[in-house]
């Protein structure tokens, strides 16, 4: 690809209040630090519609603040023609790329879905991002550190692979 290149991915959680949001906001920081926010875009969805039109949990929020991020995204749901727009969809559990994978029945996520934890040198077998909503505050902390430390190993296979 040339140098004016944009790459568009998005991070794919159930909801889109907790997980993917805080990869958006930890990548689209990380993206800034870099100064590659005109040639990377990023967005966040869930795979399911529950909170369509909401900012993320306020719980996640606040983890993200203590560590200077701001969460900007409003929830948004995937819809299968939205591969059409992106280059990287990630998934951050097995149920949401199993989601992912069948509305992307076809051509339409081939080479394109992935699992976001793949991604992490930790992830040890384990690649799915626990979904912190039902637990205690340590849940937050516990996601936060897994996207923080996944999220450049990301930004490196963009830069390889796309730019």
């Amino acid at each position: 690809m040339t140098s004016d290149t944009t790459v568009r991915i998005c991070f794919v959680c159930l909801g889109n209040i907790c997980r993917s949001p805080l990869a958006e906001g930890v990548f689209t920081d990380l993206l800034k630090q870099e100064g590659l926010e005109d040639r990377i875009l990023v967005d966040s969805a869930g795979t399911g519609n529950w909170h369509v039109g909401a900012r993320a949990d306020a719980r996640m929020q606040a983890t993200a603040r203590s560590r200077g991020i701001e969460l900007q995204s409003i929830a948004q749901q995937f819809e299968p023609g939205d591969f059409k727009h992106y280059d990287l969809v990630l998934a951050m559990d097995q149920s949401n790329h199993d989601s992912l994978e069948h509305m992307g029945s076809g051509r339409l996520a081939d080479g394109k879905l992935r699992m976001f934890r793949s991604f992490d040198p930790q992830h040890n077998g384990d690649l799915n991002v626990p979904d912190p909503y039902y637990g205690g505050d340590q849940g937050f902390e516990n996601v936060f550190e897994i996207v923080h430390r996944t999220c450049p190993q990301i930004l490196d296979h963009i830069k390889r692979e796309y730019l």
